[in-house]
């Protein structure tokens, strides 16, 4: 195993030094030199003005730079040509100085001091600040401007989720676009390679200040990794981007009905020749949740009638941090090095009561539950890369090399008491726990190459290799005779390794005034799941395409219209291959499905756009072997579980609109609308064909009141409509929120009021979309929170720097099983 991973590593690495030096061998020619040095207004040294190389003939760029700390800039081994310098800084006059022939008769040319000049239209003491909106819509994607808003102060990236158009989060913490699961979600451009429970539990722990924006892509194009069939959610997190020395520190506390505490601290150097950066996140965060799960199981002769209800304190601790480097070789190659990881602990205290009986409302017996459950989780991911700038057009080469490993573990105790209809003891008490340490692997490596064929053609082209080891163990003890005994026939232990190798090419094409963008994924899969106790192992190996085509026209000014394609595929979590039983109590668990097939999806879009403001899109896709969550019941044991299985196949139809409207100079609103109809089918479910469909719509809304420069109130709301998805029958859900900002000291400091869910209105009532299945789950959870936060900016505040790095083990690291 690890001498494949190595050899497709050095492969892939292999691979970006031909690219490197093929490409570099054309540009090493020299032929000449100009160079020179930058004056302020007062005749110091100007560092780190902006310089750019320019043809004569036609002004277009050939290269750029910055000067250093004395001022000074030189461009070395320029071809044969006349060139001009361009100087330009901010608050500046642009200056220009030239023509200069590199030939055979000169090759080296001195421009001299050049002083600038302020420029008095930008210099009249009036400070012009363009605000981004909080939704801004763009030709490819959504993107949701979080860093100034007043509603991400003190709520973690998941509840900030909630509020994005088209997104639906349910009490679970598992995400919804436009009507549709399965989305990739991305930090910073990364794939987070975790479960959905994991990934709830990550996005949970990463605090809204932290959050420069979201995007929404919903038709992503074959340079992203196939997974996620509704598109990719990426959230970028603020980065300090001056040079010196900076950064930010910020901390909240919050109250519902327990209390919450968030803290932060950012910091950025940077040097010419290197950046430093790192950041760490701690919050502390106690709420309730409450279950209610009424059922009938059984035949119409002789039913058997459960009220369950539960009510389970949770605690969570949460300690994210970040730390890395980057070190500018020269102007053109960077090499970096960065490690991110996470830390969680959990304490659940349970109190379920399970009221049995033949008739609705009476009571034969009663079984009442103390459970407790001790969760741990850690994950650290380490990346080396390096990114190559081979010109200014635009070629450039960047390769990553991964490290990530998952660590989890969770404790469960369940006490069992059986009572009689008076209350008194009926039977001896049944009491049991169970362990589930699992540790995952995975290494990465990718290689991504963009050629610039000419002012209106790129080529983008790539490779990825991964591998992914897990080892999950699931222990399960009986208390008898005042001791735990080991239970073989509940114990198991899972072994699951994957090898996924990709290459991509990516074509784009701009027209007078139509933009085509073609691609071409190839994805090859190795997988083997071994479930060792019950000794049963599932191979599987298979090679897929994934086109991808964009159209985009410009019909006029105003007036733009696109059509895209794509083919995406999804892959099991490795949780959920699992086979073993996770207990919620002792009538209700989950239970893993080593016999998942991936899911795979034909998406079509067509949009219009108006403006650049009001967006129409209409969209259709089709899923084969749909994996959906499927909650049964069971006549002869009397439970109630939740698996994953793949159902025949889904359609699924939508409409997106949105609208940003600005009211007045101080009030503006953001709009979206999203009606879609999910339609599933399969043939054999229970024993016979099943189909469920039904249109829903979901709207969100935002209201941005700005009083002046430092103050301003925004409120928002959202309304789902009921929905069917797989099984499940979901009810109406909806909520409003209320937030206020004052900043202070030039914007260094700021302070922020949320009031999340303001009138308490947020809850969940899901019942079987299967006729034969009879039950209603409702859930209620601490949704009404009051937060405050205050933020402190520190530092520097010069030229931007620090760039943002895209690593290659993160597609599979989301599919990681643990806990929330």
């Amino acid at each position: 195993m690890k001498t494949k991973i190595y050899t497709s590593l050095f492969l892939t690495l292999g691979l970006a030094l031909v690219l490197f030096t093929s490409v570099k061998a054309q540009t090493t020619e020299i032929r000449g030199e100009i160079s020179g040095k930058v004056l302020d207004e007062d005749q110091k040294a100007f560092p780190y003005a902006t310089i750019s190389l320019l043809n004569a003939k036609d002004s277009t760029a050939v290269k750029g730079t910055l000067t250093g700390d004395n001022g000074t800039y030189e461009f070395k081994g320029l071809n044969a040509g006349k060139y001009l310098v361009a100087i330009y800084v901010v608050g500046y006059k642009k200056t220009f100085k030239g023509p200069y022939a590199i030939g055979a008769e000169r090759k080296l040319y001195e421009v001299g001091q050049v002083q600038l000049a302020t420029d008095a239209k930008l210099l009249k003491g009036v400070e012009i600040v363009k605000q981004k909106p909080l939704i801004e819509r763009q030709i490819d994607k959504t993107v949701l401007n979080i860093e100034n808003s007043v509603l991400a102060a003190g709520n973690t990236a998941l509840e900030i989720l909630q509020k994005a158009p088209g997104v639906t989060v349910d009490k679970d913490g598992k995400i919804s676009l436009r009507g549709k699961q399965g989305v990739n979600v991305m930090l910073d451009g990364k794939p987070t390679y975790l479960s959905a429970d994991q990934l709830a539990n990550l996005l949970r722990s990463t605090e809204g200040n932290a959050i420069q924006s979201i995007e929404l892509i919903t038709n992503p194009s074959a340079k992203y990794d196939a997974a996620g069939n509704s598109g990719i959610i990426n959230i970028k997190l603020k980065k300090n981007r001056n040079y010196g020395t900076n950064g930010t520190a910020s901390a909240g506390a919050g109250y519902g009905d327990n209390y919450k505490v968030n803290g932060s601290l950012n910091m950025n150097h940077r040097e010419k020749k290197f950046n430093i950066f790192g950041n760490a996140d701690y919050g502390f965060n106690k709420r309730f949740q409450e279950t209610d799960i009424v059922r009938v199981n059984g035949t119409t002769a002789n039913p058997t009638y459960f009220d369950q209800t539960s009510h389970t304190d949770i605690k969570r601790t949460n300690r994210n941090y970040k730390a890395g480097i980057d070190y500018f070789i020269n102007d053109n190659n960077t090499l970096g090095f960065f490690l991110n990881g996470y830390h969680t602990n959990g304490d659940d205290a349970a109190n379920v009561l399970t009221l049995i009986g033949d008739q609705p409302g009476k009571r034969d017996s009663s079984v009442v539950a103390p459970n407790t459950n001790l969760r741990k989780y850690t994950g650290i991911t380490y990346n080396l890369n390096y990114k190559g700038t081979l010109d200014t057009l635009g070629q450039e080469i960047s390769a990553d090399m991964d490290y990530s490993r998952y660590y989890g573990k969770q404790n469960s105790v369940f006490n069992n008491m059986y009572k009689n209809a008076s209350g008194q003891p009926l039977k001896p008490d049944y009491i049991f726990r169970n362990a589930s340490p699992s540790i995952v692997k995975i290494w990465g490596g990718k290689v991504d190459y963009t050629l610039p064929i000419n002012k209106a053609m790129k080529l983008d082209l790539g490779l990825k290799t991964s591998f992914v080891q897990t080892d999950n163990n699931f222990l399960f003890e009986n208390f008898t005779n005042n001791q735990w005994a080991s239970d073989p026939g509940k114990s198991n232990q899972f072994l699951y390794d994957e090898n996924i190798n990709a290459a991509y090419a990516n074509l784009n094409k701009k027209f007078k005034s139509t933009t085509v963008q073609l691609g071409l994924r190839l994805e090859q899969t190795n997988s083997k799941g071994n479930s060792v106790t019950d000794q049963k192992v599932v191979k599987r190996d298979y090679i897929n395409l994934f086109p991808s085509i964009f159209i985009n026209q410009e019909l006029s000014k105003d007036h733009e219209v696109g059509l895209s394609y794509s083919r995406r595929i999804d892959r099991p979590d490795y949780g959920s291959l699992n086979p073993f039983i996770y207990y919620l109590d002792l009538y209700s668990f989950r239970q893993g499905n080593p016999f998942l097939k991936p899911q795979y999806t034909n998406s079509f879009e067509l949009s219009y756009s108006f403006k650049k403001s009001l967006n129409v899109t209409f969209g259709y896709s089709h899923t084969n072997d749909v994996m959906t969550d499927v909650l049964l019941t069971d006549t002869v044991k009397k439970t109630i579980f939740i698996s994953v299985q793949n159902l025949a196949k889904q359609d699924s139809y939508n409409m997106n609109m949105s609208y940003p409207v600005q009211i007045t100079k101080w009030w503006s609103s953001n709009n979206n609308l999203t009606v879609y109809y999910n339609k599933f089918q399969t043939p054999n479910l229970l024993g016979l064909p099943y189909e469920s469909g039904r249109t829903s719509f979901n709207l969100n809304t935002s209201q941005t009141i700005t009083l002046n420069s430092s103050t301003k109130f925004e409120w928002s709301g959202y309304y789902q409509s009921k929905q069917v998805y797989g099984t499940l029958l979901i009810a109406p859900q909806y909520g409003i929120d209320l937030g206020a900002s004052k900043s202070f000291m030039d914007n260094k400091l700021s302070i922020k009021f949320a009031a999340n869910d303001i009138f308490k209105l947020q809850k969940s009532q899901i019942t079987s979309a299967i006729p034969s299945q009879k039950y209603v789950v409702n859930e209620k959870w601490e949704s009404q929170v009051f937060r405050l936060t205050c933020t402190y900016r520190f530092g520097s505040k010069d030229i931007k720097g620090a760039r943002q790095r895209s690593s290659s083990s993160e597609a599979e690291g989301r599919r990681v099983k643990s806990g929330r």
